[in-house]
């Protein structure tokens, strides 16, 4: 049983190891305080960001020591980053809370070419309490705790439930521009049970197209990327679509076996990817085989590269929920093959880290940090996204209601990159303005919960 956190999707792995960060100040402008006391602790936060964090060289030289913990964080943290955040394993309550990491589910308020505004459900994680308790992708939400839902208390809504253990939803389906059969829906705050990567080959003239939607990045998933590659090679799977719309992330390593499992021409020893650190770390460079072994549990590379489809293009869906090692996906792939990305512009993580943590045995300080450490590049040197990746194919998959199951030939996304794939006429389209998103539910304010 695996519990999702936001910190955890958000997160990439660029190395396995946990660091060990100790207080060795030899400033003797720094005073020392009582261990145990805050102000120790954040001279250790202090200490710890200035080897590692990538803007060390922006921290104020003149902290304030006396803030609690968290605030002393943040302010040394560099305006423009919105991703660094620390926990303390002692209070549950410093960690992220996300409608999706409490409750497996995510939900977009969207304003129609009418002008009325409806909830769409787009996101049921599998075996999460939104699932169990029957919630589908494309159902309607009318109300939360009772309360309609508008544009201007959509926001409000959402981060009022993170902080309750039991939500109800009235919900309906989309009907002929109404939502009908509306019922209520009670959803208890719980676990979320690891995603399953979904398959699917659709067929037209003879050409066979494999589809996969990848949730996340976790550590250990080489074995079952291995097994779905297998099946779309012994098919003779000639285009490929890779799902990653609503995919924060995790490990880089597994983004890696992806990423061999796909073009043709590359080796073990294949630059994928560099990451440049501040003056400490420095820059460090990765073959696909070297990043691989990141993840102890990892099949190698050889093992991987066996049953590579060795495309020449590949399409891969993405949306603003697109972060961090689903980013490195499409850029690292860029020097290797063609990348046709459909869909929406991506969050803009083009960065990774790793925790650090006090390793003293005894553990005299139990906050853990998750400070941005390196700028992600692929092999030629290109990064540089913190604004997001653009589609080459845009696409707003509200344009029509209700939102189909993932894997469905006719669901907006999948069907521009089928129209792109079987269409010789097919190219660059206009997004559909008439449909406007107007909060949803995992935005980086909403997920990250800084």
């Amino acid at each position: 049983m695996k519990k999702y956190f936001n910190f955890q999707l958000l997160l990439l792995f660029a190395v396995s190891i946990f660091i060990l960060s100790c207080n060795n100040n030899d400033d003797e402008s720094i005073p020392n305080f009582p261990e145990g006391s805050t102000e120790s602790v954040n001279l250790w936060v202090q200490d710890s960001m200035r080897r590692y964090y990538y803007w060390a060289d922006q921290m104020p030289a003149k902290p304030d020591y006396h803030l609690p913990v968290k605030d002393f964080f943040k302010s040394l943290l560099y305006s423009q980053d919105r991703f660094s955040f620390m926990v303390n394993t002692q209070d549950p309550s410093s960690y992220p809370r996300s409608v999706r990491n409490m409750y497996g589910f995510d939900y977009a308020v969207i304003q129609l070419a009418n002008g009325s505004v409806v909830t769409a459900v787009k996101l049921v994680m599998k075996n999460s309490p939104a699932f169990n308790s029957g919630l589908q992708r494309g159902m309607m939400i009318t109300k939360i705790n009772g309360k309609t839902i508008t544009a201007a208390n959509a926001e409000e809504l959402t981060s009022s439930i993170k902080d309750q253990t039991v939500i109800e939803l009235t919900v309906g389906n989309w009907k002929n521009g109404a939502v009908t059969d509306e019922k209520s829906i009670t959803v208890y705050y719980g676990y979320s049970f690891e995603q399953p990567l979904e398959s699917k080959i659709f067929e037209k003239n003879g050409k066979k197209t494999g589809y996969l939607y990848v949730y996340d990045f976790p550590d250990g998933m080489t074995s079952v990327l291995n097994q779905k590659f297998a099946a779309f090679k012994a098919a003779g799977v000639q285009e490929l679509i890779l799902d990653l719309r609503y995919n924060y992330g995790g490990s880089v390593s597994s983004a890696a076996a992806l990423c061999s499992l796909i073009p043709s021409g590359i080796s073990s020893s294949s630059p994928f990817i560099i990451y440049r650190g501040n003056k400490n770390g420095g820059e460090v460079k990765r073959t696909f085989a070297q990043q691989i072994t990141y993840d102890p549990g990892a099949l190698d590379f050889n093992s991987l590269h066996a049953n590579a489809l060795n495309l020449n293009k590949v399409y891969i869906l993405t949306s603003g929920s697109t972060a961090s090692a689903s980013e490195i996906v499409i850029n690292n792939l860029k020097p290797y093959m063609q990348v046709i990305q459909v869909g929406d512009v991506t969050l803009g993580k083009d960065m990774a880290g790793f925790i650090v943590e006090d390793k003293r045995k005894p553990k005299k300080i139990s906050w853990l940090l998750h400070p941005v450490i390196y700028k992600v590049f692929n092999a030629n040197g290109e990064g540089a996204y913190s604004n997001g990746i653009s589609p080459q194919i845009t696409a707003n998959e509200y344009t029509t209601l209700p939102l189909l199951p993932l894997g469905d030939a006719e669901e907006t996304l999948i069907s521009s990159a089928l129209n792109s794939i079987y269409s010789k006429s097919a190219g660059k389209e206009a997004l559909d303005k008439s449909v406007k998103v107007l909060f949803q539910s995992d935005t980086p304010s909403a997920a990250i919960g800084k």
